[in-house]
């Protein structure tokens, strides 16, 4: 009888999961969903593997609303599905890994104790992405867990890449550095791009993770030369709610002149700039395409335009680009966004097929013309599949 391995992405009110079943090639996705409105209005949510809902219901009332339950809720539906089956590994999403962990690890005392040693470099994301750990060590004592980094995919990057013109002493002694971040992401897109173009794979690849979390970086043979987010997942493009690249001296200004503290700036910067704040309607690229209002088109051509200059960037660190790669929510659905940074990169080259590119599919395809000289595809990414690959590597090795 199979195996089953179980990922967790846990956030500050929401758990997301995937169980996937093991004895194929490859783990095969069964069952997906999420806790959500933990701590408020706690919901459970579950859909299998095409996408039908087979559960959307409010969690107890007389269940504390917190992570604790939350799991419990999840592993007690769980178990009601899986026929007998056994769970042979857990796999979570960490956001941060610092300097310590560089690969995906089995976890231990002595790892979660490392791991708390990171919240300091991401204390919006750590403490939540930890906690299941420790939860589930009581709930399913005999089953193994494995962290897998975000930030890991890019310890690859050339140290030039890694570091601020910063004293060495903030990057040495307090771990002040660019990490980089969606590295699970870029890991997926560069496992599967040998089988979709061997050439591009082997060379130099763009890829853009582009979402309400959005990032790009550059590939030579599937290792990472340079990407756009550093020492937060703030650094880099503008995205849904987050503001990208500012002049750090902005917030001095905000401080000294606009009288804003910590709490102020963090909610500005990180929760009411990017596409929300420009526009003023929406954080949603939808939304924005369908509004008359000049400030949701400006907020679109911004965006496109800050991706084409980080494009220009990467080619720049890897001395040119052979393959042009569209990952996440926008970059896989979004056909105006996609036109817009590909008729702004012609001069390097790069000619779109209109007609492939405005296709509603959720198969990875090219989307270029056979003239064009940077080939450019859309690829939908698969964070979970990678991190249940991980699972199940670490734990066998």
């Amino acid at each position: 009888m199979s195996e089953l391995v179980l990922v967790i992405n846990a956030g500050s009110s929401s758990i997301k999961f995937s169980l996937f079943e093991t004895g194929a090639a490859d783990p095969v996705l069964l069952f997906k969903g999420l806790a959500d409105g933990i701590y408020v209005d706690p919901k459970f949510v579950a859909k299998d593997a095409d996408d039908n809902k087979l559960v959307s219901e409010s969690m107890p009332a007389d269940m504390p609303k917190n992570h604790d339950s939350a799991l419990r809720h999840m592993l007690a539906w769980l178990n009601s599905r899986i026929e007998g089956r056994t769970i042979a590994a857990v796999g979570h999403r960490v956001v941060h890994g610092g300097l310590s962990f560089c690969q995906p690890v089995r976890i231990t005392e002595e790892v979660l104790k490392g791991l708390d040693e990171t919240i300091a470099l991401a204390p919006l994301h750590a403490p939540h992405n930890i906690m299941p750990m420790r939860v589930l060590a009581q709930l399913l004592p005999t089953v193994p867990q494995v962290a897998c980094f975000d930030t890991a995919f890019h310890r690859t990057q050339p140290e030039i890449e890694q570091q601020y013109a910063l004293p060495y002493e903030f990057s040495e002694k307090h771990g002040i550095r660019r990490y980089g971040f969606h590295g699970l992401s870029y890991e997926f897109i560069a496992s599967v791009l040998p089988g979709i173009d061997a050439k591009a794979a082997a060379g130099r690849t763009v890829v853009a993770h582009l979402g309400n979390g959005s990032s790009m970086a550059g590939l030579i043979n599937g290792h990472c030369q340079a990407t756009t987010m550093g020492f937060t997942a703030l650094e880099g493009l503008p995205m849904g709610t987050r503001c990208g690249t500012i002049d750090p001296a902005l917030i001095l200004h905000f401080m000294s002149h606009l009288k804003m503290d910590a709490s102020q700036i963090e909610e500005l910067i990180y929760k009411q700039s990017g596409l929300l704040g420009m526009s003023g309607i929406s954080s949603d690229m939808r939304d924005l395409h369908a509004s008359k209002d000049p400030h949701a088109k400006f907020a679109v051509d911004y965006f496109a335009h800050r991706v084409v200059r980080e494009a220009a960037s990467l080619a720049a660190a890897m001395q040119g680009f052979d393959a042009l790669v569209f990952t996440a929510g926008i970059g896989e659905n979004d056909d105006i966004a996609r036109a817009t940074v590909c008729n702004e990169l012609r001069w390097l080259g790069v000619e779109i097929d209109e007609v492939e590119n405005a296709k509603r599919s959720g198969e990875a395809r090219c989307i270029s013309l056979p003239g064009s000289r940077i080939p450019v595809y859309i690829i939908p990414t698969n964070e979970e599949l990678m991190i249940a690959r991980h699972a199940l590597k670490c734990v066998a090795a």
